[in-house]
């Protein structure tokens, strides 16, 4: 499974969610959404963004997560 790791970004670049969501030009909704892993697909150009506004790359915050029902 991928793992969003928004929050540690937010905090390492001391940016409110707030802040983040003017910057992406996304609903708060939504970034909570992305946040707490409930969607299936993000666009491009919203992690472009969100990178962007965070000054990151997207390994900074994607992460593959070995998920324990996922066969070998």
């Amino acid at each position: 499974m991928i793992q969003i790791n928004i929050d540690v970004m937010l905090a390492k670049r001391k940016m409110s969610v707030t802040s983040l969501t003017e910057k992406v030009g996304i609903t708060m909704a939504n970034l909570s959404l992305l946040k707490n892993g409930h969607v299936k697909a993000i666009r491009l150009s919203t992690l472009s963004a969100i990178c962007a506004a965070l000054k990151c790359q997207p390994g900074d915050i994607l992460e593959y997560v070995e998920d324990s029902n996922d066969e070998k």
